[in-house]
C-alpha cells in the first residue's frame, strides 16, 4: 500500500513509471502559472509495468475521494489501470468504452470521469508531420509496433470517415505478447472495414525487422512499445532496413531513443523523415490538463504553453 496523503492545494497528478524524469514536473508550474492555474501543482504516481489491480484501484479510490486531487493523466498503464478500475468510474467516454483504456482522470459535476485523450492527441501530433493526402497519394502502410493504448487509438484516428479515401493501405500491430494482440483486435473490430488490420505475434527485435522491410515505399513505422524510456533498449535491431521514402515516429521524447537513432542512420540513404515524441507530449499533457481543470486551451495557447516547454 502506497498511503496516499490528502493534497492541500489543486493537484494534478502523474501516473507512470518514472515520472520523476519527465520534462513536465518543470514545466508543468510554468504551464500553471501561464493558465492562472493558481495555487495548482503536479504530483508523480509512479507504479510498475502490468502493477497489480490493487495498487490501481487504490491510487484511484485516493484521487476520487480526495477534494484538492483534481485528476491525472496516466501513461503506460491506460490499459491495465482501465480493466482495474472500470467499475470506480461515474463516466466513461466513448473512446475510454471502446478502447478499454483511459489516460485521463478528472472530475465534472459531481462525477468521477475516465476519458481517452490519445486518439485525440496522436491524430494532432500525426497531422503536425504526415503531409496532406500522404495515404492517398502514396499507398503506404502503417506499421505499429507495440499493441498497447497508442496503437489503438492511432488506428482509430486512420480510420475516422473525415479522412474519407485518405487512409493507409494496410495497418499492422506488432506485439511480443499475444494476449495484447487479441485484445487490440477485440476492440479494433468495429473499424476493420476502413483498411485491413493485422495482427503479428513478434517476440524480438530481430522479427520487428522482418516486418518492416516488407514495407513498401511511403510508409509510416511508429514505436509504440514504451522501449526506449519506460525500459531500455529498442524494438528494432542495428539491422533494421526501411522503406524508401518513410516516415519514422519514435513517440517518446525522453530516454535513450535507441529506436530513432537506429531510423537516423539510414535518413539520408533511404530519405527517411523521422520525427520524435515532443508534438505528442504538448499535445498529450494539454488535452488533460483541459480535461482536469476545465479550461479551454485554443491554438494561441497551446503554441504559448509549447514555446514555454521549449524555453525549459
Amino acid at each position: 500500500m502506497f498511503g496516499y496523503k490528502k493534497a492541500t492545494q489543486p493537484t494534478m497528478y502523474f501516473i507512470g513509471v518514472t515520472t520523476g524524469k519527465s520534462s513536465i514536473m518543470k514545466i508543468f508550474p510554468k504551464w500553471a502559472e501561464a493558465l492562472r492555474l493558481r495555487d495548482a501543482v503536479i504530483k508523480g504516481i509512479d507504479l510498475p509495468i502490468h502493477a497489480p489491480d490493487a495498487d490501481y484501484r487504490e491510487a484511484v479510490d485516493f484521487l476520487k475521494n480526495d477534494p484538492l486531487s483534481m485528476g491525472a493523466l496516466v501513461t503506460t498503464h491506460k490499459i491495465d489501470l482501465y480493466n482495474a478500475c472500470k467499475d470506480m468510474f461515474d463516466f466513461i467516454d466513448p473512446y475510454a468504452d471502446m478502447l478499454s483504456e483511459v489516460s485521463s482522470l478528472s472530475k465534472k459535476d459531481g462525477k468521477f470521469c475516465a476519458y481517452a485523450k490519445d486518439p485525440i492527441s496522436s491524430g494532432l501530433a500525426l497531422e503536425h508531420f504526415v503531409p496532406p493526402d500522404f495515404w492517398k497519394k502514396n499507398g503506404g502502410e502503417v506499421l505499429l509496433l507495440g499493441a498497447g493504448g497508442s496503437s489503438l487509438a492511432m488506428t482509430l484516428y486512420f480510420a475516422k470517415e473525415s479522412h474519407g479515401d485518405n487512409v493507409p493501405k494496410k495497418v499492422t500491430i506488432c506485439n511480443r505478447s499475444v494476449p495484447r494482440l487479441e485484445s487490440a483486435a477485440k476492440h479494433l473490430k468495429s473499424v476493420a472495414d476502413r483498411f485491413p488490420i493485422e495482427y503479428i505475434h513478434n517476440p524480438t527485435p530481430g522479427e520487428n525487422d522482418l516486418s518492416i522491410v516488407k514495407l513498401p515505399p511511403y510508409s509510416l513505422i511508429v514505436n509504440a512499445t514504451g522501449l526506449g524510456k519506460d525500459m531500455p533498449g529498442s524494438p528494432t535491431t542495428n539491422d533494421v532496413d526501411y522503406p524508401e521514402n518513410s516516415l519514422v515516429w519514435e513517440i517518446n521524447y525522453r530516454g535513450n531513443l535507441i529506436f530513432m537513432y537506429q531510423a537516423e542512420a539510414q535518413k539520408e540513404k533511404k530519405n527517411l523523415f523521422i520525427e520524435d515524441g515532443w508534438e505528442y507530449f504538448i499535445h498529450g499533457w494539454t488535452q488533460v490538463i483541459s480535461e482536469v481543470f476545465q479550461i479551454p486551451i485554443d491554438k494561441e495557447t497551446l503554441e504559448k504553453l509549447s514555446n514555454i516547454a521549449k524555453s525549459v
